[in-house]
């Protein structure tokens, strides 16, 4: 099970990543380095103020990318499912491109719509390479409990996903356009439940709140379903209540960053959970459409002889 530890271990490392790319976010720490692939025209310059969070970020990025090349080579070695070996060399095309993306940021000085693509583009590798994990698992490999689908689950867990997939990418939008705080008071946005708009930025934080309110319903329609009819299923309902868990970890962490005016540990915990969610409702979303069928279906046991070629 190495293979299947060292994905684990990248999902982890790329957890890391993201976490030092919210803390140059929220320090504002974008272009403490002016240029790229080098800093100041070397390959390791002084750690000091901001080139620590700017240039550290850029150290954790490269041993990411390593890893993955190292993941997309081994999968092509040892695993013997085509499509789990494309989806490796996706994330490794991924991991580049990301590269590129965040060079490009700060060759063209921050601007907009590359930085929202270049955080998308993070959050769309961490989710490729949770995937991937899930899918060299024991528990992949083994026979699914086959169960009925009631309440439309699979396509519920699969539009709770997209929805905080679109959550994210609009958190990613209001960031980058300098929208935070364009909207300072909460709950309510200047003391009216719609606030009149303004600018630009005040229509782009608005739009973060109302897609917030139509993730968490879906998030509790997801719980309940999984209360309701799947209660007895573990890897049904543990990750239902996670998910939940952490939306209002979420919520809470949203209110304060505006009431805290974007204090840098609150915004940059906001970003880890919610990647954190996504990861949680793409796990969920995968477990549903594997175990979660109309009929009861009869699937092949996997040889040993192929599972131990795999793994």
């Amino acid at each position: 099970m190495w293979l299947n530890r060292f994905s684990r271990f990248l999902v982890f490392a790329t957890f890391l990543l993201i976490i030092a790319g919210g803390l140059v976010t929220s320090n504002d720490y974008g272009l403490a380095v002016p240029d790229w692939p080098k800093s100041y025209g070397v390959w390791m310059p002084q750690m000091i103020g901001g080139v620590l969070y700017e240039h550290g970020h850029r150290m954790i990025a490269a041993s990411v990318g390593f890893l993955t090349i190292i993941l997309a080579f081994w999968l092509l070695a040892r695993d013997t499912r085509r499509w789990v070996k494309v989806l490796g060399f996706v994330a490794l095309l991924a991991v580049i491109l990301q590269g590129v993306l965040g060079g490009l940021t700060v060759l063209f000085l921050l601007p907009t719509p590359i930085s929202v693509l270049h955080a998308t583009l993070a959050q769309t590798f961490f989710c490729l390479l949770v995937s991937i994990a899930l899918f060299i698992s024991k528990e992949w490999w083994a026979r699914p409990e086959s169960l009925e689908r009631r309440g439309g689950a699979p396509g519920l867990f699969l539009a709770t996903t997209l929805s905080i997939y679109g959550q994210l990418i609009l958190g990613a939008w209001m960031r980058h356009s300098k929208a935070a705080l364009a909207i300072p008071t909460f709950p309510l946005a200047f003391g009216k439940i719609i606030p009149p708009f303004a600018s630009p930025e005040i229509a782009i934080h608005f739009a973060h709140r109302v897609g917030a309110l139509v993730a968490f319903g879906l998030i509790s329609a997801t719980l309940v379903t999984a209360i309701r009819h799947y209660r007895n299923q573990k890897r049904i309902l543990y990750p239902a209540i996670l998910l939940f868990c952490l939306s209002l970890a979420q919520v809470t962490l949203g209110a304060y960053a505006v009431l805290t005016a974007t204090a840098v540990p609150v915004a940059t915990a906001h970003v880890a959970v919610g990647a954190v969610m996504l990861a949680t409702s793409v796990v969920l979303a995968l477990r549903g459409y594997r175990i979660l069928v109309r009929e009861r279906k009869r699937i092949p046991e996997i040889s040993a002889v192929a599972v131990g070629s795999s793994l």
